[in-house]
């Protein structure tokens, strides 16, 4: 049972991950934006690259924020499947 809770847990993390890199390299093609897909993936991801994008606000043409907010969503989500695995081993579900 734990087994898949970390499983699922480890899905959901790798799908929002590359969620959020098409929304970076799709900021490239406005075209893209504009369609449903991209529309989607914009209302599930800006949400988490606009906290980063209050505190980092682009250089020219260059937006920052989206680099910085991909390295913290890999440390803290790597850090909470690990915290989620720990846990489940203590709750015997190993």
């Amino acid at each position: 049972m734990g087994t898949n809770i970390l499983v699922i847990a480890n899905y959901i993390y790798d799908i929002y991950y590359w969620l959020i890199l098409i929304n970076i390299f799709g900021s490239w093609f406005p075209q893209f934006q504009s369609t449903k897909i991209g529309m989607l993936i914009g209302k599930l991801v800006n949400p988490y690259l606009s906290v980063f994008r209050k505190f980092i606000p682009p250089l020219g043409m260059i937006d920052f924020s989206p680099i910085i907010a991909i390295f913290a969503y890999s440390y803290i989500g790597r850090f909470a499947l690990e915290g989620l695995r720990q846990l489940l081993i203590m709750l015997g579900a190993f």
